[in-house]
């Protein structure tokens, strides 16, 4: 019993079950007893990441973390607690990631595969650009060098008599190492990816009015938008809070409970969705692609090839040739991302369009979708490709509130967490300068308040520490490790609840205070 205790106490594992159901609730996890047969395949991911993560926590100094992809099926806010627990924990972290974001905050060292080659970069991902571009100079100056001397070696070559001196012999052999590195760092062509997109008329898309449930949940409540040609719009919000539903009654996919739906007559939609490739009979990937076009157009009036197409989107020659039902499940992503672009839409629509990427694939994507001129539309959880590509959000905030802001996602960040530290200090100011002052006369006299809502304002101001204080409470003891698990269920609810109420209250107080 005493060596079993000191395990125990070696590993840390007192609170075992406690950190645990604490890890499963923010990584959205909350029903323990559900066979892990009967979840998604997102479910399944975000349980293998909470297992790891535990192993990791019981091991904590003596442990390797391997993950391979971690920020995939999660949404922004569960990416953001995941960058915060890791940072905290003693562990040494291997990770393969795409989010550019997460690879800054968790790590302090990059290792590049290319080309058979293993490249160290001990900095962060803007470092490892630099340095690699450094890097690929060189290599060009260098290729370059060598072509030049291929070229003059080559005349010698044919120059030469068939006798061979040892000399000649020696110059023969030095020609064929020259020729192996020529031959071996060919430079990738340049492939224009500037579109030239089919026709948009003025009318685009729009929603008029729209509302819709699923049964006591709210997506949408009155949601009225008319989407104008050019626009670049993000989705943001936590997973599960109607975001692929908005996409599907954006499409017509999917009816509104109310509310009008309209396409313009030239909209041509290209849609990236969740269902994955879609095909009837087994074909090699080029014919799959060949199938909606043989050549995609650009602005210059020059033409890309599907083979060409595919390349750029990290399809070699060879795996162009394999049927379909032999692609791994990231590369049927791939192949479905880009043969909805080869179509030539002039709306794109994509939901989670990085899953499965690697980095030099996405910023072939990055790049297609910059010089794209037509609309967009993108659910993602990559927070650096959302600050590239989007300068407008629908922020999904619940209960079919959706937030329209004119930014990008960290702009959108940094506005949310201003508005909420102004809005509480000046609450907090008004409460300790002036909490029974009587009201001072004013000159307008249609601005001061009827008795109706100086009793609301007197109501607000008992009601708001009230709510500060309780949330303070609860979020006191979900960090204390010892709350049980169906109390920290209840309590995630409840500080929900309470957030959205001081949001609501507060910006209540604040339109009768500035007429006190």
């Amino acid at each position: 019993l005493t060596t079993l205790m000191a395990k125990v106490e070696e590993l840390n594992a007192w609170n075992f079950e406690s950190e645990l159901k604490q890890i499963l609730g923010r990584l959205n996890l909350h029903h323990l007893n559900e066979p892990v047969r009967n979840l998604s395949g997102g479910q399944r991911k975000r349980v293998a990441l909470a297992q790891a993560l535990i192993e990791a926590q019981l091991h904590e100094g003596k442990c390797l973390l391997i993950l391979d992809e971690p920020t995939n099926h999660l949404d922004v806010s569960m990416i953001e607690w995941l960058e915060d627990y890791l940072s905290a924990q003693k562990v040494t972290l291997l990770c393969v990631t795409h989010d550019r974001y997460f690879l800054d905050a968790v790590c302090n060292e990059i290792l590049e595969m290319d080309e058979e080659k293993v490249y160290v970069y001990k900095g962060n991902y803007d470092y490892f650009l630099e340095q690699k571009s450094l890097r690929q100079e060189v290599q060009a100056s260098e290729l370059q060098k060598d072509r030049n001397i291929f070229r003059k070696e080559l005349e010698w070559m044919r120059k030469q008599p068939k006798a061979r001196t040892t000399k000649s012999k020696s110059r023969q052999d030095a020609f064929a190492e020259i020729e192996e590195r020529v031959n071996q760092r060919r430079e990738e062509a340049e492939v224009s990816l500037q579109v030239k997109m089919t026709r948009l008329g003025g009318k685009v898309l729009e929603m008029k009015k729209v509302y819709k449930n699923y049964g006591d949940k709210i997506i949408l409540k009155g949601f009225d938008y008319t989407f104008k040609k050019g626009e670049r719009i993000g989705i943001v919000g936590k997973n599960g809070i109607g975001k692929s539903t908005f996409l599907k009654i954006a499409l017509q996919q999917e009816k509104p409970d109310s509310g009008k739906i309209n396409h313009g007559d030239t909209v041509v939609f290209g849609n990236f969705n969740q269902e994955g490739l879609q095909y009837k009979e087994d074909k090699r990937a080029i014919e799959y692609v060949k199938d909606f076009a043989e050549f995609f157009p650009t602005a210059d009036g020059s033409k890309v090839s599907a083979s060409q197409f595919m390349e750029k989107f990290g399809f070699t020659g060879e795996q162009q040739y394999t049927p379909l039902s032999k692609l791994s499940g990231g590369e049927k992503r791939r192949l479905h991302l880009l043969s909805i672009l080869f179509r030539n839409p002039n709306f794109l629509i994509l939901d989670e369009p990085t899953n499965d990427l690697d980095l030099q694939t996405l910023r072939t994507l990055e790049e297609f979708l910059l010089e794209f001129p037509g609309c967009i539309l993108i659910v993602s959880h990559d927070r650096y490709f959302m600050d590239r590509m989007v300068d407008h959000l629908f922020a999904f905030e619940g209960n079919g509130v959706i937030r329209d802001f004119p930014g990008n996602y960290s702009q959108y960040r940094e506005a949310a967490e201003k508005e909420l530290t102004v809005d509480r200090s000046s609450l907090a100011d008004k409460q300790n300068n002036n909490p029974k002052t009587e009201q001072q006369p004013t000159n307008n006299d249609q601005r001061k308040l009827s008795f109706k809502e100086k009793y609301e304002f007197e109501q607000l101001e008992k009601e708001l520490p009230q709510l500060t204080h309780e949330k303070k409470l609860l979020e006191e003891k979900m960090n204390s490790g010892a709350m049980p698990y169906d109390e920290l269920q209840k309590a995630a609810e409840r500080i929900s609840v309470i957030s959205r109420l001081l949001d609501d209250k507060e910006m209540r107080w604040l339109e009768l205070s500035e007429r006190i």
